[in-house]
């Protein structure tokens, strides 16, 4: 028999069994004429004083009587908010602060109650653009924007569960009907993300990459569908802003796949595979090679090189490229520094390197390390790299150029606001894109354009390189215009630290000739 629930509270139930206890005493104290028996005793040994040391005891128990309720009630109390505390910081374990969505540890609770028989659809939100905005707006817009993001998908879905997973990235739980069109859904949760959000009186757009799993046609197991879906938001963040994916078994390969290659470039890096190669910047006017541009190649096995284009991005998603820059710019200025003097050594900084604020100090350090001269370091940047971030690029440029660091613009022409980058910044050379050098013989407008390029730089007091010279009569057109130096593979293709100082040697050789010959 379970006792009524007033009675299980432990206080409770000990003030019953005091009371109790009483009624029992005062019921015998009846049978016994006890009173009585006592008063007797009392007026018998009137001279001992047992009657106000007996009053005394009874006032003493009555106090004690009242002192008893008064802490069996302020226990009761205490018990109370020991409770609520109790419940407040299981709440807190639970949930996110911020959104006030559960958190993944409440995700992490749900997986052992799920049943098969509840289909449901599982959608992995990442959130597109997120750290632009928590950038410009400040980590309290940022943390608004979060907010609202948690409101419009609890208002859109009201019967669904809502996960806030940690940083940008969000889950919902959905249950569904043979009817519902789960890929429609999901780019209703997307349009729904990407509309504007007022943060702080700005308005700001972000967008998501979303990811889906059905529950439990992907998976029986609640756990693996959730990761079903991770890994299908996965595939959609690198197939670009904005993606809705259902997941598909082949993904997981090519999860797995990418995870080895991954490991393979990181060990690569580490082991110091990857070496830079040398391409020669010419001088147009004289035909003297004025330097060499350092390109990266993986030196996979015997006769087995892997082209930058293959690897410089994995090395970014991966959080690699600062790692890769720093030893690839180290290894090229080792060899460089045994170069001829004042030749210039041009190295490719990615995108990503310019949001670093300690990229300067690397730099500087590597310098100082390999004894190579500042004066003859030309970091090559793309437009792309400097619109991610003005204030940060622009004042990361400052710094080299302060050091004695040229600054070159690279892929001239291909971005949206080439005329705007040169009125923002500094720049010591222009370099203009292979796509117009090897198209203008047969474009005229491209031709056009070449000449701008080369006039504007003139004008600017910028110089000047032209990009895939693989022609002759490229070449004699790019002398003929006034551009300063050229690159292609009509001067030479990229060759190793070892074939460029032989190269180097063998240009050499008649400049002391001629000396001699003077002489």
């Amino acid at each position: 028999m379970q006792l009524p629930k007033f009675i299980q509270d432990k206080p409770v139930r000990e003030a019953l069994i005091l009371g109790l206890t009483g009624l029992c005493i005062w019921i015998l104290a009846i049978e016994i004429d006890l009173h009585e028996s006592i008063d007797k005793f009392l007026h018998a040994h009137e001279t001992w004083q047992f009657d106000e040391a007996f009053t005394a005891i009874n006032i003493i128990g009555i106090y004690s009587l009242i002192y008893a309720y008064r802490r069996i009630t302020d226990l009761k109390h205490e018990i109370a908010r020991r409770n609520r505390a109790e419940r407040n910081i299981d709440w807190l374990a639970h949930h996110d602060p911020l959104t006030l969505l559960p958190n993944r540890r409440a995700l992490e609770k749900r997986d052992h109650k799920a049943k098969a028989d509840t289909p449901s659809v599982i959608y992995c939100i990442d959130l597109d653009g997120f750290k632009n905005v928590n950038d410009l707006v400040g980590h309290q817009g940022g943390d608004l924007l979060l907010k609202e993001v948690a409101h419009r998908l609890k208002t859109m879905l009201p019967s669904a569960q809502a996960y806030r997973l940690g940083g940008d990235e969000f889950l919902v739980i959905a249950d569904r009907t043979p009817a519902t069109d789960c890929m429609r859904l999901g780019h209703r949760i997307l349009r729904l993300l990407s509309a504007p959000y007022d943060v702080g009186g700005m308005t700001s757009e972000i967008g998501a990459s979303i990811g889906f799993a059905l529950y439990p046609e992907d998976s029986a197991d609640f756990s693996d569908a959730i990761h079903c879906a991770d890994v299908a938001m996965y595939v959609a963040k690198k197939s670009g802003r904005n993606g809705v994916f259902g997941f598909e078994r082949i993904m997981e390969d090519r999860i797995l796949r990418r995870a080895e290659t991954e490991m393979a470039l990181k060990r690569a890096i580490r082991s110091d595979s990857i070496v830079p190669y040398y391409q020669p910047l010419i001088d147009l006017r004289t035909g003297d090679i004025r330097g060499f541009e350092a390109l990266a190649r993986w030196e996979a096995g015997p006769n087995h090189i892997i082209p930058p284009s293959d690897f410089i991005a994995l090395a970014e998603d991966a959080g690699l490229i600062v790692e890769l820059s720093e030893r690839l710019l180290k290894a090229a200025c080792r060899d460089a520094v045994n170069w001829p003097p004042e030749t210039i050594l041009a190295f490719n900084i990615s995108p990503l390197q310019l949001s670093d604020k300690q990229m300067p100090l690397r730099i500087m350090n590597v310098l100082l390390e390999t004894g190579f001269p500042a004066h003859r370091l030309e970091l090559e940047i793309t437009e792309t790299a400097l619109v991610r971030d003005m204030d940060s690029a622009g004042a990361i440029l400052g710094e080299l150029q302060a050091a004695g660091i040229k600054i070159a613009l690279d892929d001239f022409g291909t971005g949206y606001s080439s005329l705007s980058q040169l009125s923002k910044f500094r720049f010591d050379k222009i370099k203009i894109d292979r796509s117009f050098v090897t198209g203008f013989e047969t474009d005229k407008k491209r031709e056009d354009i070449v000449r701008a390029i080369l006039g504007l730089g003139q004008g600017l007091g910028i110089s000047t390189t032209a990009e895939g010279i693989e022609e002759n009569h490229q070449l004699d057109f790019l002398k003929s215009v006034g551009c300063d130096f050229g690159q292609g593979y009509l001067f030479g293709k990229p060759v190793s630290g070892e074939d460029t100082r032989r190269l180097l040697a063998r240009h050499a050789r008649p400049n002391e000739n001629a000396g001699t010959d003077a002489a």
